[in-house]
Protein backbone atom coordinates (compact mmCIF):
# COMPACT_ATOMS: atom_id res chain seq x y z
CA UNK A 1 0.00 0.00 0.00
CA UNK A 2 1.44 3.32 -0.80
CA UNK A 3 0.38 6.70 0.24
CA UNK A 4 1.39 9.60 -2.21
CA UNK A 5 0.68 13.41 -1.88
CA UNK A 6 -1.86 11.75 0.71
CA UNK A 7 -3.37 9.57 -1.72
CA UNK A 8 -3.47 6.14 -0.87
CA UNK A 9 -2.88 4.02 -4.65
CA UNK A 10 -5.15 1.40 -5.40
CA UNK A 11 -2.29 -1.97 -5.13
CA UNK A 12 -4.01 -4.04 -7.56
CA UNK A 13 -4.19 -1.36 -10.95
CA UNK A 14 -1.33 -1.00 -13.14
CA UNK A 15 0.93 2.03 -11.71
CA UNK A 16 -0.12 4.38 -14.34
CA UNK A 17 -3.62 3.99 -13.37
CA UNK A 18 -3.20 4.48 -9.74
CA UNK A 19 -1.00 7.85 -10.02
CA UNK A 20 -4.72 8.92 -11.99
CA UNK A 21 -6.22 8.75 -8.26
CA UNK A 22 -4.09 11.60 -7.39
CA UNK A 23 -6.52 14.98 -8.04
CA UNK A 24 -4.89 16.35 -10.88
CA UNK A 25 -2.67 13.97 -12.63
CA UNK A 26 -4.55 12.52 -15.61
CA UNK A 27 -3.30 9.80 -17.80
CA UNK A 28 -0.84 12.05 -20.14
CA UNK A 29 1.03 13.07 -16.58
CA UNK A 30 0.91 9.74 -15.44
CA UNK A 31 2.99 8.80 -18.89
CA UNK A 32 5.36 11.49 -18.65
CA UNK A 33 6.26 11.14 -15.17
CA UNK A 34 7.18 7.21 -15.53
CA UNK A 35 8.53 7.91 -18.70
CA UNK A 36 10.99 10.21 -17.20
CA UNK A 37 11.84 7.92 -14.14
CA UNK A 38 12.31 5.03 -16.10
CA UNK A 39 9.24 2.84 -14.69
CA UNK A 40 7.37 0.69 -16.57
CA UNK A 41 3.47 1.65 -17.42
CA UNK A 42 2.26 -1.86 -16.77
CA UNK A 43 3.77 -2.35 -13.06
CA UNK A 44 1.05 -2.97 -10.26
CA UNK A 45 1.62 -0.36 -7.56
CA UNK A 46 2.32 -3.45 -5.31
CA UNK A 47 5.28 -4.21 -7.10
CA UNK A 48 6.88 -0.84 -6.92
CA UNK A 49 10.13 -1.40 -5.07
CA UNK A 50 11.24 1.09 -2.36
CA UNK A 51 13.73 3.28 -4.78
CA UNK A 52 10.56 3.50 -7.34
CA UNK A 53 8.22 5.00 -4.76
CA UNK A 54 10.98 7.63 -3.59
CA UNK A 55 11.29 8.96 -7.24
CA UNK A 56 7.39 8.86 -7.74
CA UNK A 57 7.23 10.81 -4.61
CA UNK A 58 9.94 13.35 -5.47
CA UNK A 59 8.56 13.91 -8.89
CA UNK A 60 5.37 14.18 -7.67
CA UNK A 61 5.95 16.70 -5.04
CA UNK A 62 6.87 19.04 -7.64
CA UNK A 63 4.03 19.22 -9.59
CA UNK A 64 0.91 21.35 -8.03
CA UNK A 65 -1.53 18.64 -6.98
CA UNK A 66 -4.68 17.73 -4.53
CA UNK A 67 -4.76 20.28 -1.79
CA UNK A 68 -3.34 23.47 -3.57
CA UNK A 69 -4.65 22.54 -6.77
CA UNK A 70 -8.14 22.86 -5.26
CA UNK A 71 -7.93 25.85 -3.42
CA UNK A 72 -6.15 27.64 -6.36
CA UNK A 73 -9.56 26.57 -8.48
CA UNK A 74 -11.68 27.56 -5.57
CA UNK A 75 -9.48 31.02 -5.54
CA UNK A 76 -10.30 31.84 -9.32
CA UNK A 77 -13.68 30.87 -9.08
CA UNK A 78 -13.85 33.58 -5.97
CA UNK A 79 -11.97 35.90 -8.20
CA UNK A 80 -14.57 35.62 -11.08
CA UNK A 81 -17.26 36.33 -9.21
CA UNK A 82 -15.65 39.42 -6.92
CA UNK A 83 -15.14 41.23 -10.41
CA UNK A 84 -18.44 40.74 -11.30
CA UNK A 85 -18.28 38.99 -14.43
CA UNK A 86 -20.50 36.84 -16.37
CA UNK A 87 -18.60 33.94 -15.49
CA UNK A 88 -18.78 34.85 -11.44
CA UNK A 89 -22.57 35.92 -12.17
CA UNK A 90 -23.60 32.35 -13.69
CA UNK A 91 -21.03 30.38 -11.00
CA UNK A 92 -22.50 32.45 -7.87
CA UNK A 93 -26.31 30.83 -9.19
CA UNK A 94 -25.21 27.68 -9.82
CA UNK A 95 -25.51 27.86 -13.46
CA UNK A 96 -23.79 26.41 -16.57
CA UNK A 97 -20.71 29.33 -17.34
CA UNK A 98 -19.80 28.02 -20.43
CA UNK A 99 -22.72 28.82 -22.98
CA UNK A 100 -25.00 25.32 -21.91
CA UNK A 101 -28.69 25.50 -22.88
CA UNK A 102 -30.21 25.73 -19.52
CA UNK A 103 -34.28 24.91 -20.62
CA UNK A 104 -34.13 21.26 -21.25
CA UNK A 105 -30.55 20.09 -19.44
CA UNK A 106 -28.04 21.26 -16.91
CA UNK A 107 -29.98 18.99 -13.92
CA UNK A 108 -26.37 18.24 -12.59
CA UNK A 109 -26.09 21.71 -11.81
CA UNK A 110 -29.62 23.16 -11.70
CA UNK A 111 -31.21 20.64 -9.27
CA UNK A 112 -33.49 18.57 -9.27
CA UNK A 113 -37.06 20.77 -9.61
CA UNK A 114 -40.59 19.81 -7.98
CA UNK A 115 -43.34 18.10 -9.92
CA UNK A 116 -46.89 19.53 -9.05
CA UNK A 117 -49.93 17.25 -8.97
CA UNK A 118 -52.38 17.44 -11.71
CA UNK A 119 -52.58 19.14 -14.90
CA UNK A 120 -53.28 22.44 -14.07
CA UNK A 121 -57.02 22.62 -15.02
CA UNK A 122 -59.79 21.88 -12.67
CA UNK A 123 -62.34 19.63 -13.88
CA UNK A 124 -65.65 20.46 -12.86
CA UNK A 125 -67.03 17.88 -9.99
CA UNK A 126 -70.13 15.64 -11.06
CA UNK A 127 -72.61 14.86 -8.58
Amino acid sequence: MIRIAGVTLPATKRVEIGLTYIYGIGRSLSRKILNDLNINFDTKVKDLNESEEKKLRDAIEKIPNEGDLRRKKTLDIKRLQDIGSYRGFRHRRRLPSRGQKTQTNARTLRGKKKVGVGSGKRKDLKK
